[in-house]
């Protein structure tokens, strides 16, 4: 393949993964969009709602821990065609439940697919991009994720008005396989990767278990995105329950807080580029930018002061920025800084951390949201990121057990 080709490709794979995280995105909001909705059809309760998070969460997990073998074992391109038609069937699943516990099973199948997603992506990031551009891709496809959330709110709440909730499942889920007869038809394996000048041998997983910088970065993540995993699931709720909006209300507002979001994930890999480019080593250009999120992100807790609408909008779209400026330059660094034959594997373990985060924080989330006492909530979540910040910086000063 050419250098004109494979440069091409590689911007076309992108593109892909971009799609994908939207899609990834756009199936796990439809829930927690349409819960009062669901909550009424299905006679649901607040603390039902938080387990089936917490199962999503849960079988999430499981499946980072899984995913990240299987994508370095098949390849980005088979691995990442069977988590994506697997969420997706999950989803359009959703739409045919009964009961509550059906909606249960059908949201864990979603979780075991769709971790995938983060799994495949750095993997074919570090495949098929330098140092230079990494932080930049990666900024990317995440940006996938906030445009899925962003776009979720009217689009989800348009389709339940004009048909009814069921056929958001179904018509989501259904663009997943539309995306995977394009990822199979496009996507080329790279005949070399960028960032390995040895053969893509595996790494035998027991060392990777030893690593402490691994383990370190996983404790980052478990501290960290828990505060996402709060503006995604329950942020909408608030909005309803605590300042009263209706649910078109809430699809007019919501998504200036998910749109910070996608401007900090590209904000943040365009910053530690520019760094790079001006000369700074990848890794510490990550650590920079992480650092600086994690001083601004603690401004979230002026929420629970009652602030009025649009200042609580402003400051929540804010930590929104700041987090994925944060997780975008975490992503980029796992990528810089362990060989791509064993991304997959690590970072499927580093993001079960995030999802351990989110399965702890959200029983405690659910008890504080069904007694509306969210003060406390946006009070706890300002302290996450400094704290994970020093865990990054602690595994930055671990070298990998293996070359």
């Amino acid at each position: 393949m050419n250098q004109q080709k494979t440069s091409k490709l590689r911007w076309a794979i992108l593109a892909l993964l971009f799609l994908s995280t939207v899609l990834n995105y756009l199936d796990r909001q439809a829930l927690s969009i349409l819960t009062v909705e669901i909550q009424k059809d299905m006679q649901m309760s607040t603390m039902e709602y938080a387990r089936i998070v917490q199962i999503f969460l849960v079988t999430y997990t499981i499946s980072l821990l899984g995913a990240g073998w299987i994508t370095d074992k098949l390849g980005t391109k088979v691995s990442l065609a069977l988590f994506v038609g697997w969420w997706s069937i999950a989803n359009m699943l959703t739409g045919l439940v009964q009961s509550v516990f059906q909606l249960g099973i059908t949201r864990a199948l979603l979780g075991l697919g769709e971790g995938g997603n983060y799994t495949a992506a750095p993997k074919a990031v570090s495949e098929h991009f330098a140092p230079k551009e990494r932080g930049v891709a990666v900024g990317v496809y995440t940006a996938g994720a906030m445009l899925g959330a962003t776009i979720a709110p009217p689009l989800i709440v348009w389709l339940a008005s004009t048909y009814n909730w069921r056929s958001a499942f179904f018509i989501t889920g259904a663009a997943g396989l539309v995306w995977l007869i394009v990822w199979l038809a496009i996507y080329k394996s790279p005949e070399y990767s960028t960032s390995d000048a040895t053969p893509l041998t595996p790494i035998p997983l027991r060392l990777i278990l030893k690593d402490r910088s691994v383990w370190l970065l996983a404790c980052a993540r478990m501290l960290a995105d828990p505060v996402w995993y709060f503006y995604l699931f329950w942020f909408p709720k608030y909005l309803e329950e605590s300042q009263g909006m209706s649910l078109l209300q809430v699809a007019q507002l919501a998504w200036i807080v998910y749109l910070a979001a996608d401007i900090g994930s590209l904000s943040g890999g365009i910053f530690s580029g520019y760094l790079v480019k001006r000369g700074m080593h990848p890794q510490k250009s990550r650590l920079v930018v992480i650092t600086v999120a994690a001083m601004f992100a603690p401004l979230g807790m002026l929420i629970a002061t009652g602030l009025e609408t649009h200042y609580m909008l402003g400051l929540a779209a804010m930590v929104a920025f700041l987090h994925l400026m944060f997780m975008v330059n975490i992503t980029t660094l796992i990528v810089d800084k362990y060989p791509s034959r064993a991304v997959g594997t690590i970072f499927g373990i580093i993001a079960a951390g995030s999802s351990v985060g989110g399965i702890l924080s959200t029983q405690v989330v659910g008890h504080f949201a069904a007694a509306n006492q969210y003060q406390m909530l946006f009070v706890f979540m300002g302290l996450l990121h400094p704290i994970a910040c020093g865990f990054t910086w602690l595994s930055s000063r671990q070298k990998p057990n293996f070359a």
